[in-house]
């Protein structure tokens, strides 16, 4: 059952929103080579905290970080750890919080130090196709639309959609109906109505849209180890069309912001 929020629901789920891009906005430029995942996990739980709300996956089906740090040809639930990123690797953040019973979610994949010219199409592909879709979450349009338009976008670029993996609803609920695929033929599902909120989140890959799970039981990988990029916004239907409100601006980062020491129990 899709539930449509009303003008009241839709500020509060602005307000988380805020809080988790502003967050995401400053771990971005602590991505660099030296760097560890556990740091960057490290940070965003500690400022999530220092901002009234709580980090949305930590614990959320046993899943261990607040942060989903997927490297390389790691799609999306890689965890956080003594991971050392390097010079040229891809890394994809992917993010969420609880304010006041409200979710937010949201995802980028940036570059570490100087990455390949192939890996930054890649990358920005990804986001490309977000947009594409977003042309089609409009009032009477149906939700396949979204989906054939990031097919679309992303396919024609060369690039596979990973299939494994959907974006969704989102509200009092971390993951509500209706799911979102980034694939299929348009005109089918729900239509698009003020109200809804989704998570769209294109998933692509440089080679097969195929894909392994390691043996953490949560990172999700190319099977034939090509790059991978993932970009996500929360987006609320409203009656004047789409509000993505998980939107990034240049002042949710804070440059020169220092990483929290590491917990010795971490």
């Amino acid at each position: 059952m899709i539930t449509l929020k009303s003008a009241t629901e839709l500020e509060a789920m602005r307000q988380s929103s805020r809080i988790m891009a502003t967050v995401l906005g400053e771990l971005e430029p602590l991505i660099r080579p030296g760097i560890r995942t556990r740091d960057l996990d490290l940070y965003a739980e500690k400022r999530t905290r220092e901002l009234g709300a709580v980090p949305a996956f930590k614990g959320y089906r046993g899943y261990p970080a607040s942060v989903c740090i997927s490297v390389n040809e790691e799609i999306i639930h890689g965890i956080p750890s003594g991971r050392i990123l390097q010079e040229g690797d891809i890394v994809s953040l992917d993010f969420g919080v609880l304010f006041e019973g409200f979710y937010s979610d949201s995802a980028l994949t940036a570059p570490v130090g100087r990455a390949s010219e192939d890996a930054l199409k890649l990358i920005a592909a990804a986001e490309r196709s977000f947009y594409k879709g977003l042309e089609q979450m409009k009032e009477g349009n149906r939700l396949s639309d979204i989906s054939a338009a990031i097919q679309q976008s992303v396919e024609s670029e060369g690039y596979a959609v990973i299939r494994q993996f959907v974006g969704h609803g989102i509200g009092r609920a971390l993951h509500e109906d209706p799911q979102v695929p980034n694939f299929g033929p348009p005109g089918r599902g729900p239509k698009v109505r003020p109200g809804m909120t989704l998570a769209i989140e294109p998933m692509i890959a440089a080679g097969s849209y195929e894909v392994d799970i390691l043996e953490d039981g949560w990172t999700a990988i190319t099977r034939d180890r090509s790059l991978a990029a993932h970009y996500e916004h929360t987006v609320a239907m409203t009656a004047n069309g789409p509000e993505v409100l998980s939107a990034r601006t240049p002042d949710t980062a804070r440059p020169g912001i220092r990483l929290p020491k590491e917990s010795p129990h971490a």
